[in-house]
């Protein structure tokens, strides 16, 4: 039986990157070490990642890397998403035998297909794999509530789903109605801007980006304990740093390092995004600084 007991804080990992493109190995090694020492539950590997930009080698680089570091003391969940059933199924397999312990995965999007091919898809990859996978449902590539429940009936390893297509909170709720007794296990994401309405509509844990570890344990903990208000103020206080990250093309990559130069965890230089992704302007950049001295962020 795949395993179903996942839950709580799994941020998804920012990748440290040079002025040369390259990847700063040192300082992925340290973003494990900081996640952990946050109190995170979990780590994710997926597109806030920018797992889409990289080749295959430097795919198994970050993987093994984030592996050998963690050395089992949180699940590690990979994006092993393709645009054809072959490829996704290889780089399934890679990432299983580099030691993920669940996979991520959208429905193929750049050719539509009918809805029964993608539940097919999803399939195929969860009988080449041994471990649970996250049907990833994001607004460029939904996998709509009925759908989701058609994939966990067509196999037990397709046990999770990450709701991302917005409005979450109204979607998160149709879906826990329809998965009743599927064993289908929510999750939330898009940056977890709305965990709390999430966790109240069935979600047992969030996926949010890299900056925030600490204060999206600190929600899961006071919501945990039914201290609820208390989550909702630490989400309230945070909320200007939630909409400057939720913005489009490439540039959340660029502001996610930044603020993880700020916060110590990246080291100067290591702030690039792959190309193609836009940059901020020096204008932005001190508006970001700002903000975070107002949270009292930097260096933390």
């Amino acid at each position: 039986m795949p395993d179903r007991s996942m839950k709580g804080v799994y941020p998804i990992l920012s990748a440290p990157i040079n002025e040369k493109g390259q990847l700063v190995i040192e300082d992925l090694e340290n973003q494990v070490e900081w996640m952990i020492g946050k109190g995170v539950h979990g780590l994710g590997i997926a597109v806030a990642t920018e797992i889409y930009k990289f080749n295959e080698e430097e795919r198994d680089l970050i993987l093994s890397t984030v592996v050998r570091v963690n050395n089992g003391r949180v699940k590690v969940v990979m994006n092993t998403g393709g645009e054809g059933t072959d490829v996704a199924v290889a780089l399934s397999q890679r990432a299983v035998e580099l030691g993920a312990d669940a996979l991520m995965i959208r429905p193929t999007s750049f050719i539509p297909v009918p809805a029964s091919e993608n539940i097919e898809y999803f399939g195929r990859i969860a009988e080449a794999v041994s471990v649970p996978i996250f049907l990833q449902d994001q607004n460029t590539a939904p996998v709509p509530p009925a759908m989701a429940v058609a994939c966990a009936e067509r196999h037990e390893n397709l046990c999770y789903i990450k709701v991302e297509t917005p409005p979450t909170i109204p979607r998160m709720g149709e879906t826990q109605r329809l998965a009743e007794g599927t064993g289908l296990v929510l999750f939330g994401g898009a940056g977890g801007a709305f965990a709390v309405e999430e966790f109240d509509r069935g979600s047992v844990g969030t996926m949010p980006g890299s900056t925030l570890p600490d204060m999206f344990v600190r929600v899961w903990d006071h919501y945990q304990a039914g201290h609820k208000d208390a989550a909702n103020a630490e989400m309230r206080r945070h909320a200007p740093l939630f909409s400057m990250l939720a913005q489009g093309q490439g540039f959340a990559n660029w502001i996610y390092k930044h603020i993880m130069v700020r916060r110590g965890v990246f080291s100067e230089g290591s702030d690039f995004a792959r190309h193609p992704a836009l940059r901020p302007d020096a204008g932005h950049y001190k508006e970001i600084d700002s903000l975070l001295e107002s949270l009292d962020l930097i260096g933390k």
